[in-house]
């Protein structure tokens, strides 16, 4: 089957997840002031979180707008295929994200990375388990995603 984007083509990817404490929707710019708040809020914490460094590019300060270009990209990436980001939710308040991203290190067919903000870290492991529950699920058609661990 030909790919579009880093998945097959006709691959519908989910629209959310639901799960105790949370849920989950793709990110978009209608998120931008939760999500700026969110993770501005919570820098070194997300640094600490796996797969970030303490060196890393990101998260950096930003304004609303250049979180909203951001934002605006990866719900590009999501209509084409390359990437897919969610933003974790609740209620309306968004506590966290999780990005899918290819991964170029022929191993693995994807990335995986998630944060929660500082204020609810005790949903880090539940937001981890979910979602690795839910990539080896058939809503997904990775075989080795790369979703370091704690």
């Amino acid at each position: 089957m030909p790919r579009v984007g880093f998945v097959p083509g006709g691959f519908e990817p989910p629209d959310g997840l639901i799960a105790d404490g949370f849920r989950l929707e793709p990110l978009g710019p209608e998120h931008n002031e939760r999500d700026h708040a969110a993770w501005s809020s919570s820098i070194e914490h997300i640094r600490s979180s796996p797969g970030y460094a303490q060196d890393a590019t990101w998260p950096r300060p930003m304004s609303l707008d250049e979180n909203r270009a951001d934002l605006e990209r990866h719900a590009r990436d999501f209509a084409e295929r390359a990437g897919f980001t969610y933003t974790v939710l609740d209620g309306d308040d968004v506590i966290g994200c999780v990005y899918v991203y290819p991964t170029k290190d022929g191993v693995h067919d994807a990335r995986v990375l998630s944060w929660v903000t500082e204020s609810r870290a005790e949903l880090d492991a539940p937001l981890r388990r979910a979602v690795a529950e839910w990539l080896a699920s058939d809503a997904w058609p990775f075989v080795r995603p790369l979703y370091a661990s704690r």
